[in-house]
């Protein structure tokens, strides 16, 4: 609820902050399941580099956001079929990197859609809002098929269907409300048109469920059902973020300046 507020704000300075500490709590529940040490002062560290690193409106983060697509699309997505590396050794440690790399770039993709207005990040966030709640309802109903039982027993193909079918019909909707105009869905069919815009909207669901399949790739291989404790009853900061990590930086390179 904090965070939704502050996003409703005008406060840039309250938003970076709050920011801020988001980044710097998914960054030290990121190098506990890497297994990490020093896990505390290298997220306060963190959390005052993103706060620097915002702090300035004429920063173009698209070469960062183009980089973390590539370390998704080569890196990431493979790992889900084949696995994590190591936590020892060479391996381990650049995997640690590239990770924070990705994570750096959803945080700091955030705070460039959050220039554009709040309403609009809002409205790209709300994409993967809506298909992790599709997925939820659609799987509970329907779901039969497993979508990676070795990694995520609960998921299913169905569920996954279902939030697709959530995203792409809810947001259809919405591009004929003028009152949204100016979010993210409207401003993209403006852009692209409809054939484009499902394929768009489709692979964006598809990062946001593999952001989800990948942190609990993670967590099997700590060990660790949450991320950590830190909201009760929802766990850490990374399991409610997951499926934005690959998905802000995409979202990111749609957006065009206001």
């Amino acid at each position: 609820m904090l965070f939704r507020s502050v996003l409703g704000s005008h406060s840039s300075l309250a938003f970076r902050c709050t920011l801020a500490v988001f980044f710097a709590a998914a960054v030290w529940e990121s190098l506990r399941l890497l297994q990490v040490r020093l896990e505390l002062p290298s997220a306060a560290m963190a959390g005052i580099l993103l706060l620097m690193l915002t702090s300035g409106s004429d920063w173009n983060w698209k070469p960062l956001a183009t980089l973390c697509v590539l370390i998704w699309a080569l890196r990431f997505v493979p790992a889900l079929k084949f696995g994590l590396p190591p936590t020892e050794g060479m391996r381990g440690h650049l995997f640690v990197a590239v990770f924070l790399i990705a994570l750096l770039g959803c945080f700091v993709s955030i705070a460039a859609v959050f220039q554009r207005s709040p309403i609009y990040l809002i409205s790209a966030m709300a994409i993967v809002w809506v298909a992790d709640i599709g997925a939820y309802f659609a799987g509970r109903k329907f779901g039969r098929r497993k979508l990676a039982p070795e990694i995520s027993p609960g998921k299913t193909w169905e569920g996954a269907i279902g939030g697709w079918l959530a995203v792409v019909l809810l947001f259809a909707l919405s591009v004929f409300i003028p009152a949204l105009a100016d979010t993210f869905a409207a401003q993209l069919f403006r852009q692209v048109g409809w054939p484009s815009w499902v394929v768009i909207m489709s692979v964006i669901v598809a990062a946001s469920v593999i952001g989800d399949l990948f942190e609990s790739l993670m967590k099997r291989r700590a060990g660790m059902k949450d991320s950590s404790r830190l909201l009760p009853g929802h766990g850490g900061v990374l399991d409610r973020i997951d499926a934005l990590i690959p998905t802000m930086p995409l979202i990111l390179l749609l957006t065009k300046a206001a």
